[in-house]
């Protein structure tokens, strides 16, 4: 922005979910409540595997990296979502809306990456149980950790740099609740076909790469149980997978009907709602998830508080 002679736009203005003062109202109140449960929820996670020794393996590290991308990936949305509800005009600044783009994408990636990364875990703890100690050793999971912010980083620093080739010479009205990348470039008075398709490719590939990842581990790690003789085994390594699996469908399941699916299949409010779901719901479910299902860290919980009232 601010690169091309004709740019004269200095902030955008989010218009958010609804006009309706009513509908208004009660989505403050859900969603308020939503981000509070996130904020606790993961807060709340990333706390009990720090201060509990046998939720010290890679499993409960990835986990935890989950938590704060989770909270960051909801804290970038929720907030101006909210004052959105609140006030008749909500405007950000260019340089708030690309922070706010830029931080969403980066999390977000993120958020893939870690999720291909428990996959893998757990390919490798029941597929290979004996190599578990050496294949997912600290400096193996520090890596995957750090591919997985990094690999954030620059899918955001792609959309970014694509975000500010552009250039914006009115209207300066976003058909959405937070600054993305499809609803900005229709406001583009500039924009190509390689502002387009760079993100476009960016990010399919990412999602192509990690579903590829998660597929493939799952396969294996389906064809292992299958061979196991024992119903207990085989209930037992089943179930240390259904949490992850059931955060992998709901976050894959949403993120693919809005950046797989044809535009022209779906609304805007459509885009919305869907957005809703990933950005702002589906942080607070995972913590949810991961400690309703999980045998291990409902222990960890009891001896906790257990401790506590100790």
């Amino acid at each position: 922005m601010g690169t091309g002679n004709n740019t004269s736009v200095t902030e955008f203005i989010i218009l958010g979910l609804t006009e309706e003062p009513i509908a208004c109202v009660i989505l403050f109140v859900v969603f308020l409540g939503i981000y509070a449960i996130t904020l606790m929820g993961n807060t709340s996670i990333m706390m009990l595997i720090r201060s509990s020794p046998q939720l010290h393996t890679p499993m409960y590290l990835f986990l935890c990296h989950l938590a704060f991308v989770d909270i960051g990936y909801s804290s970038s949305v929720t907030p101006v979502m909210l004052l959105g509800l609140v006030r008749e005009k909500t405007s950000l600044p260019v340089p708030g809306c690309v922070a706010q783009l830029c931080s969403v994408v980066t999390f977000g990636t993120a958020e893939c990456f870690l999720l291909a990364a428990m996959a893998y875990d757990r390919y490798v703890a029941i597929c290979s149980p004996l190599l578990y100690s050496t294949q997912m050793s600290p400096q193996i999971c520090f890596v995957l950790v750090g591919i997985s912010y990094l690999g954030g980083c620059v899918n955001a620093w792609i959309f970014t740099g694509c975000l500010l080739s552009l250039n914006f010479c009115g209207p300066n009205k976003v058909n959405h609740f937070f600054c993305d990348y499809s609803p900005l470039l229709k406001l583009s008075c500039s924009h190509d076909f390689t502002s387009d398709i760079t993100p476009a490719i960016s990010s399919g590939s990412i999602i192509v790469v990690t579903v590829f990842v998660i597929a493939v581990s799952y396969i294996y790690i389906l064809i292992t149980i299958l061979k196991m003789r024992s119903t207990e085994g085989r209930h037992k390594a089943f179930s240390t997978c259904t949490s992850h699996l059931t955060a992998v469908t709901l976050f894959y399941g949403t993120i693919t009907f809005i950046y797989v699916m044809p535009k022209s299949s779906y609304s805007t409010e459509q885009n919305k709602v869907v957005s809703v779901f990933y950005t702002v719901v589906i942080p607070m479910l995972n913590p949810l998830i991961y400690s309703l299902r999980n045998k291990e860290v409902k222990e960890a919980m009891r001896k906790l508080k257990g401790k506590t009232c100790w």
